[in-house]
């Protein structure tokens, strides 16, 4: 009988989608787009671009800090749209960020697809 720890683990394709990445930055900005009708898909997002962000290749990281500061740009304006509300130009403002995430997201795919970095991943704008 053979001994079953002495054998490799196969290498499994579905494994690829976590690790740092093309493939995982894409996930990330499908689940921030998913987030418009199912809203944890976006903390996922979230959870992933923090947890490779520091292991990803140079161009890669540009990603994942303009991922993450569309998160939490998105909830400051989500926040002052709610305040807004009150008077009613809130809801341009829930508008107004909600076209602002999907440009960003647009954006971030189009140039992962070209393995190019985010020329300013830091910026407010798109």
């Amino acid at each position: 009988m053979s001994d079953p720890g002495s054998q490799t683990p196969l290498s499994r394709e579905t494994d690829r989608w976590l690790e740092p990445g093309k493939v995982n930055i894409q996930i990330i900005y499908l689940l921030y787009l998913v987030g418009f009708a199912v809203g944890i898909t976006v903390i996922i997002g979230l959870v992933l671009a923090y947890l490779n962000r520091d292991k990803a290749e140079l161009w890669a990281r540009t990603h994942y800090t303009w991922a993450i500061r569309t998160f939490w740009i998105a909830l400051l304006f989500g926040v002052v749209s709610a305040l807004l509300t009150t008077v009613l130009i809130g809801v341009l403002g829930f508008v107004a960020t909600a076209v602002w995430i999907v440009v960003r997201c647009v954006i971030g795919l189009q140039r992962v697809a070209r393995e190019e970095p985010i020329s300013d991943p830091e910026s407010w704008w798109v």
